[in-house]
């Protein structure tokens, strides 16, 4: 294998790696940040805050007495309090004990208890506030994430040959009318008026354009029943209903209204079959 082969790979691992160290960081510090404010308003003094373990890199002393330092190590972060023998916060008994009244007080050992609280929750509250901004951004610029309607199957129709929509269309309009993500697709489609052919604006391969297409729900037999009506009329599923009793139909709600119509009466009905073409059968409703 050529070494210049690897290099996209490397670069790639050192990429993830470089964002997972500079996404920790910020959350160690924000983290960090959190317990060093909070104990500053609660009276507690902060010796030390630092971004990273190891050997300083940099450092500075603010007016607070507070030493701000970067280490060589980036993989954590701590602060230190005033009575801290360490980054952990565990008790310095020596220093403790050096302390006035008034240093004790500044510590975070000596200091009241719920000044103690809210100064070790206040780092975990902080990294709450942060995800909850940059959730709040990410929607603001990014919107909530919607699936878009797409076309899964295409049914066999008489006409068929007339409209160019796909598998994989990603339906855009149809007929003009913007359309919405998929779980709001079934309110909008209920607004529509069936008709043979629809104008659909989809988009493929990158391209946005219009293209002739079905009904969205033609009156096509999804299955049935032995003994049934459909069944009796000779029926199978895939079957297209062209027309009932001479009128033509493009969805199920005409073939429903039409064969109601009837009144338990015989109706004759145009039915298209693929690889057959349209054959006539006459079909009695079942009456419960």
């Amino acid at each position: 294998m050529e070494i210049a082969a690897l290099i996209p790979s490397f670069g790639n691992l050192a990429f993830t790696i470089a964002a997972f160290v500079v996404a920790l960081s910020i959350i160690i510090a924000v983290h960090e940040f959190g317990h060093y404010i909070v104990g500053r308003w609660s009276g507690i003094r902060a010796e030390v805050f630092s971004l990273g373990f190891g050997p300083v890199l940099a450092s500075r002393v603010d007016r607070h007495g507070t030493r701000w330092q970067v280490a060589i190590l980036p993989l954590g972060g701590y602060v230190k309090f005033l009575g801290d023998r360490d980054p952990a916060s565990s008790p310095d008994s020596e220093a403790m004990g050096s302390l006035d009244a008034e240093g004790r007080r500044a510590s975070m050992h000596g200091a009241p208890l719920w000044a103690r609280t809210i100064t070790v929750m206040a780092g975990p509250a902080f990294n709450f506030a942060l995800s909850f901004v940059l959730f709040a951004v990410l929607f603001m610029f990014r919107g909530v994430a919607a699936d878009p309607v797409t076309v899964d199957d295409l049914y066999p129709l008489p006409s068929s040959e007339a409209h160019d929509l796909r598998r994989g269309d990603v339906i855009l309009a149809i007929d003009g009318s913007q359309v919405p993500e998929a779980e709001a697709f079934g309110e909008f489609s209920a607004g529509l008026d069936a008709a043979p052919d629809l104008t659909y604006t989809v988009l493929r391969d990158g391209r946005e354009f219009d293209v002739a297409g079905p009904w969205l729900y033609p009156p096509i037999v999804a299955a049935t029943t032995p003994a049934s009506a459909a069944s009796n009329a000779g029926l199978v599923r895939g079957d297209v209903i062209v027309s009932v009793d001479g009128m033509e139909i493009h969805d199920f709600d005409a073939l429903r209204q039409a064969v109601s119509a009837s009144d338990g009466g015989s109706v004759t009905l145009d039915v298209w079959r693929e690889g057959r073409g349209n054959r006539t059968v006459t079909l009695t409703p079942t009456k419960f």
